[in-house]
């Protein structure tokens, strides 16, 4: 018998993938959660699957997500990024990936990890919501809007408060999935498992 999902899957084997084991579930390891916030702002007026499609050219272009090297790209490489076409080539946004390892890097040495700054902001553990149909699920709430001054504030790009929303989906620090998909927590034996 077919899984009961939600209903923003599409038949696409990729976006398959990624609801099924990706999104909503708790994620704390610090390159990832770069990863993920680098892939947000990069989505930002597009549609999640057209950047799902590129993650793999994402990470070869971007030197695996890795802020330390990343924070020390110059012109030459900005313009090597913006005539690669694995990628969204918007300078706004490729420059926003080189601000933001600066940014992320200036947390690690404050909090110790990214992982305990952003997860703060849900006190720790992940919000779990009980929606019946997909149409229910708010683009923002107060805790992405708070979120996302305290970002732009330590000097982050592209983390409005929707895309802090989309993120905080992305790395299970809201679990949205509908009542019926068989993603739910209510339907996880053991409750939320977290990928390492």
């Amino acid at each position: 018998m077919e899984q009961k999902r939600c209903e923003w899957v599409t038949t696409d084997s990729i976006y398959l993938d990624y609801h099924d084991e990706e999104w909503g579930v708790p994620l704390h390891d610090d390159h990832k959660l770069f990863e993920m916030l680098s892939l947000g702002g990069a989505q930002a007026g597009l549609s999640w699957i057209t950047i799902l499609k590129r993650r793999e050219n994402y990470r070869e272009a971007f030197d695996n997500f890795d802020p330390e090297i990343i924070m020390n790209y110059d012109e030459p490489k900005v313009e090597e990024l913006r005539q690669n076409e694995g990628i969204i080539r918007n300078k706004l946004k490729i420059n926003s990936v080189i601000s933001n390892s600066k940014a992320f890097l200036n947390v690690q040495a404050e909090f110790g990890t990214f992982d305990a700054y952003i997860w703060q902001f849900v006190d720790g553990k992940p919000i779990i919501n009980h929606w019946e149909e997909s149409r229910q699920i708010p683009v923002s709430t107060p805790e992405s809007e708070r979120m996302s001054k305290d970002l732009k504030k330590r000097g982050f790009k592209f983390v409005g408060p929707t895309i802090c929303y989309a993120f905080m989906q992305a790395t299970g620090m809201v679990n949205d999935h509908t009542k019926g998909c068989f993603r739910h927590p209510d339907h996880v034996k053991n409750g939320t498992f977290d990928l390492k």
